[in-house]
This record gives C-alpha cells, structure tokens and sequence, in this order.
C-alpha cells in the first residue's frame, strides 16, 4: 500500500458523477474534527463475548492500528495528522460497541502484523484482505468486498472491462506485488494461450506519475484499488470506472478485521459488526465514503480465505 494519494486531502468536498451513479454531492468530510462520523451504543452482547483475559493495551481503550494510505479508506485530515475515512470511521463503531474509547495507532504497511503479534495494538483495520496464510496467524472478522477496478480516460473509447479478452493488446498501469498484478498476469497469460494480443504491464511508484501516464497517452487503463480509484475520478473527474474484479479472482475476496489468533476477540468483534449491519449504522459509514457497492450481508469469522501461493 502507497501514500501518495494522501495529497487528496487538501480536497474538502466534490459533486461528481460515476459510471452512471451519483454520488453524495456533498462529498467528503476530511475536516479533522468529523462532526458527521456515525457512532454506536454500546453492544452489551459483543462486550460480554470479550474474554476476561484479553490482554487490551490500555483500560477502557481499543487499540486500532491503521495504515494511512487511500482516500477514502484511510488518508490525512486537512490538519495533516488525523487519520480519517471508512477504515477509522469503522474503527470507531467497534471500539463503540464494545464500550471502549478509540485509540488510533498509525503504522507502515510491512508493520502490521508484528504491531499486532506483539500486541503493540489490539486489532488492525486497514484493508486487511483474509488469506490462509495470514490464517496461520491471525484471526478475521469480514467486514467489507476486496474489489478492484479498471478505469479509463474519461474520453477513452474503451467502455467495459469484464474478462480476459478485454484486455488484450492494452497497456495497463498496475501494482507490483499486490493481487490487482496477479489477476492482470494471469489474464495476460489466458490471452496469450487463445493467440490474443500480450497485455503491456506498466509499474509506477507514484501515483501522480500514473495519473500522468494515463491523461498523456502512455497507457491505455489503469487497474487498482477500486475504491481508491473511484475517490481520485470524482474529486479531479479526469478518468472512469469501466469495470471491477474481485481482489480474489477468480474467488470472491473480502478484507476484514484482524486481530491476534487464538486471542478470542474475533468473534466478539464479528457480533458488533452483525448488529451494526442490522442496525443500519455500517451501511450508513459505507454510504458516507461512497463504498455502498463492497457492502457485505453478513460479517463472518475465519471464512475461507486467498489459497497460498
């Protein structure tokens, strides 16, 4: 995961229209005092699943820690140093139900799991995808669909990425070791087995060099974190979404609340998600950051995850 979106934040609000869908046209809060977050009572039957024994890092406090890294699941506040988004927003309605004040600790992506492990923080929510491997250590509570997106020029004539074959012969902006890459290889692999034109695989660091890249001719679609993706067209309305895959493909993946396995506070935290989903309070945390389409149903934990590689 990358920072460089984290210049959004200077963007208070945007009234912009997707792929056929409005979106809220009073756009995001990124103020830092988050008058509109959506908290949440306390959850008497989360709180009592708790283990008596769970070691939290402070009285009274959940320990959350976060990765800053795209708008609008986590990035800086107009101050520069609040983390706000879909990820804290959720944060808090956990540490809500299950009674305890929010305490939010940053950390770089390659941290989090010893941050976690070693019990630096009690949880982690920052886009975690459930993977058996990550299994073998951690425990999950499903939250949210692992999705990624195709988007184009606004005025390219590419209309729909579904399949394979809609990519063959294009050059496609993607991340290198993230799933988003895996998916593109193997359908790059596919094509080629069928006598299809080769994808050409582009790879930048920065994401204004990306953005540059697609607006100037150099690449024909770029392929990430739709939700990432989804923020920066409608806060700057140069590109759009053509199409999206499911981080896991060809299985369906969803990203989740991780904490220390064996710990015995995944499954209370699964019951306050599953209350706050029948409650209405996540969609409503969902809807405010524009993320209504990875809605779950139903949050579960350990479901089976991304097989090993």
């Amino acid at each position: 995961m990358k920072t460089g979106l984290q210049l959004s934040a200077l963007v208070l609000a945007a009234t912009f229209y997707i792929s056929g869908n409005a979106f809220a046209a009073t756009g995001f809060d990124l103020s830092p005092d988050q008058h509109g977050r959506i908290r949440a009572e306390q959850d008497a039957v989360a709180t009592k699943a708790v283990p008596a024994s769970f070691p939290f890092v402070a009285k009274d406090e959940l320990t959350v820690g976060i990765v800053v890294a795209h708008p609008p699941i986590s990035t800086y506040a107009t101050d520069a140093k609040t983390v706000v988004g879909f990820d804290p927003d959720l944060a808090q309605l956990v540490a809500d139900s299950l009674g305890r004040k929010l305490n939010v600790v940053i950390l770089a992506w390659p941290d989090w799991p010893l941050a976690l492990a070693s019990g630096k923080v009690d949880a982690v929510i920052s886009n975690v995808t459930v993977t058996e491997e990550r299994k073998a250590k951690f425990d999950f509570s499903t939250y949210r669909r692992d999705e990624v997106g195709f988007f184009v020029k606004t005025d390219s004539p590419i209309k729909s990425i579904k399949e394979p074959k809609d990519v063959a012969g294009l050059r496609v902006i993607t991340d290198a070791g993230t799933n988003q890459e895996k998916i593109l290889l193997e359908w790059d692999k596919q094509n080629v087995a069928h006598g299809l034109k080769p994808i050409e695989v582009q790879y930048y660091d920065d994401d204004a060099v990306k953005s540059v890249a697609l607006q100037s001719g150099r690449a024909d679609a770029i392929f990430s974190v739709n939700a990432a993706l989804l923020y920066d067209s409608a806060t700057h309305g140069k590109t759009r979404q053509v199409g999206t895959v499911s981080g896991g493909w060809p299985r369906t993946a969803e990203v989740a609340v991780t904490t220390r396995r064996g710990s015995g506070l995944a499954a209370p935290v699964t019951i306050a998600l599953n209350d706050l989903i029948g409650k209405g309070q996540y969609r409503a945390v969902l809807e405010r950051w524009n993320l209504g389409s990875e809605a779950i149903d139903k949050a579960a934990t350990n479901p089976p995850g991304l097989p090993k590689s």
